[in-house]
């Protein structure tokens, strides 16, 4: 039996004078770009064996922002997102310019079935959103990590 997909990402967070905020980014590409509500995402990406969870959270999150995640990393239960893959999480609380976002990129054929390869940002913006907002905006697989930041900082 095939081993389910496993990714790795940091939910950021920062408490400011609208209350608590935590940092989405959008999924760069075709098929994500006329998508909005409940298509954002924490930084996160797919490891293997080979490499510690949490250190492919910090990984993915330099590759998709730009930015270094340190400081005290809180471990969020893992959530299972529709298509079976489990995404294990840490909270993160940090302050970074979610406009400065810069990501990496990836190659597909575009348009499909053209023989044309062309190049897309993993990530096409950042944005950072009160739980409230972020609720919406986050795959709905994702939101019990938004609950369980909300429930430890209370």
């Amino acid at each position: 039996m095939p081993k389910a997909r496993r990714s790795a990402g940091i939910l950021m967070y920062r408490r400011g004078a609208a209350g608590l905020e935590v940092l989405l980014v959008h999924p760069g590409g075709p098929f994500w770009k006329n998508r909005d509500l409940g298509a954002w995402t924490i930084p996160k990406g797919e490891h293997d064996d080979s490499e510690e969870a949490l250190d492919a959270a910090r990984r993915e999150f330099a590759e998709e922002t730009g930015f270094t995640a340190s400081g005290d990393f809180v471990p969020l239960a893992p959530v299972r997102q529709k298509a079976g893959k489990l995404v294990r999480a840490w909270a993160l609380e940090g302050d970074c310019d979610a406009d400065a976002v810069r990501s990496n990129a990836f190659s597909m054929e575009w348009p499909p079935r053209s023989g044309r390869m062309a190049e897309f940002p993993e990530v096409d913006r950042a944005a950072w959103f009160p739980t409230e907002e972020a609720r919406r905006r986050i795959l709905p697989a994702q939101v019990p990590l938004i609950d369980e930041l909300e429930s430890r900082l209370s």
